[in-house]
């Protein structure tokens, strides 16, 4: 098989796991959210089954894209938003009660930041509480995710989802910075430690336990021995036998299950508690 025809197989790739509701979700397509006289970035919004017309501003989940689209489109043949591992990912979250963020980018930091503060802004109009945003990253998107979370301005994020990510080179390590050189994506956490996290910032890190990519596991141990020595409030799920996108490419049960924590971690972070 040719590289092409594997890049193009991965962007059809849909999530080894599915709930009820998933077929129902509302989705809203190509919204601008910022304008350039390069060209609007857009973003999809998916929305939980039967919300629309109810007015309720709903928790959010944006999925963080630390590549430029432009290289993804070379690469994969798409943008990160038409790929169907993020539209599966979409209709998951909104299927489970919340509302799923998914973009176009050109710049990744600032179109991050744009699309954040676009999303605050115009919260009444998109049924979004505004102040009650999480983030989910997987692998050299995780990095720009983590800079997001150490923007004091940020405090509206509740929560992090991080897959299989290239960390925070710790303990003099450059082993983010050499795979952002070789890869493409941004590091704007570079020179950063875990103390500049948000303290009562809750994490979940999956970690695939058969990971072929280069030092990627070593970002993630390195992170969580800094992590739980200053006791912040993070979750570890090892999933011994998986590979790199394991929520693509293993399927098997603690593939689900790990993937139903995700959900549930988000969903308890996120949605208030009943009174």
């Amino acid at each position: 098989m040719s590289q092409n025809s594997q890049q193009e197989h991965v962007s059809q790739k849909k999530v080894v796991y599915s709930i009820h509701g998933m077929t129902d979700v509302r989705v809203l397509h190509d919204l601008p959210y910022v304008e350039s006289e390069a060209g609007a970035q857009t973003m999809d919004v998916y929305y939980p089954p039967g919300s629309q017309g109810s007015g309720a501003r709903t928790p959010a989940v944006v999925f963080v894209t630390g590549y430029s689209d432009a290289g993804a489109q070379m690469i994969l043949g798409c943008k990160f938003k038409e790929m169907q591992s993020y539209i599966s990912w979409g209709r998951l979250t909104a299927a489970s009660g919340l509302v799923a963020i998914i973009y176009t980018n050109r710049e990744p930091a600032s179109d991050l930041q744009a699309l954040l503060e676009h999303l605050r802004r115009n919260a009444a109009r998109l049924c979004i509480d505004e102040n009650r945003i999480g983030v989910w990253a997987c692998s050299g998107n995780v990095p720009l995710t983590l800079s997001a979370l150490m923007r004091e301005s940020n405090d509206f994020l509740k929560c992090a989802a991080l897959c299989y990510g290239l960390m925070l080179d710790l303990g003099g390590a450059t082993h983010v910075a050499e795979a952002a050189r070789r890869w493409g994506f941004v590091n704007p956490c570079s020179g950063k430690s875990v103390i500049d996290l948000p303290p009562g910032l809750p994490l979940f890190i999956v970690r695939a336990g058969r990971d072929e990519t280069p030092h990627l596991n070593e970002t993630i141990d390195s992170f969580m021995c800094e992590a739980l020595a200053h006791n912040l409030p993070v979750t570890l799920v090892n999933h011994p036998a998986a590979p790199h996108a394991f929520d693509l490419f293993d399927e098997s049960e603690t593939s689900g299950e790990i993937i139903r924590q995700i959900l549930s971690f988000m969903r308890f972070h996120l949605l208030p508690i009943p009174g």
